[in-house]
């Protein structure tokens, strides 16, 4: 692997957990409190992380319902590529009238998570839903905007972040 395409880190592990408890304060702040908050993580990379921002909210306060929900047969992109859903939905409360807080790895285009929005309007009518994602990387196709971020990160268009609970990485595309 040439050092042109070798993975660049920009968090470590300390980093993730320190945005991740920032982002657990933020949305206990800004929600005064964990009453009626349901965390939906979508699947798959924000799952882990609405299972972390739980983890942490419940240390901070108490427990919070924390689910996940698959978008994939919601997104536009169903013609341009071939598409099957990953994983089953798993809601552990309803959504009518709860605020929603739903939870991906990273922002980009703003698809997935417009196809997320839709999944859940399948499941119920929320209050309100609040977006909170690790990487926010620009280059947004469609106006949505994160409510809680861990980290801006300016991107060009052929790299591709990761993000786990053990870092974030961009690798430079061809």
């Amino acid at each position: 692997m040439s050092a042109a395409t070798r993975p660049k880190r920009v968090l470590g592990p300390d980093d993730v957990r320190r945005a991740t408890t920032r982002m657990a304060h933020e949305v206990l702040e800004r929600n005064r409190g964990v009453d009626g908050v349901v965390l939906i993580g979508l699947e798959r990379g924000g799952v882990w992380l609405a299972r972390a921002l739980g983890d942490e909210i419940a240390r901070i306060e108490r427990p919070v319902p924390v689910g996940s929900i698959d978008a994939t047969m919601f997104r536009d992109d169903i013609g341009l590529r071939p598409v099957v859903p990953s994983a089953r939905s798993e809601l552990p409360v309803p959504l009518d009238g709860a605020t929603v807080v739903l939870v991906d790895d990273v922002l980009f285009t703003g698809r997935t998570v417009r196809a997320g929005l839709d999944a859940i309007g399948e499941y119920g009518r929320p209050r309100a839903v609040q977006l909170a994602v690790m990487v926010d990387r620009g280059h947004r196709q469609l106006p949505i905007r994160p409510d809680f971020v861990g980290k801006n990160l300016p991107t060009a268009l052929d790299e591709d972040v990761h993000v786990t609970a053990d870092g974030v990485t961009i690798e430079s595309g061809s």
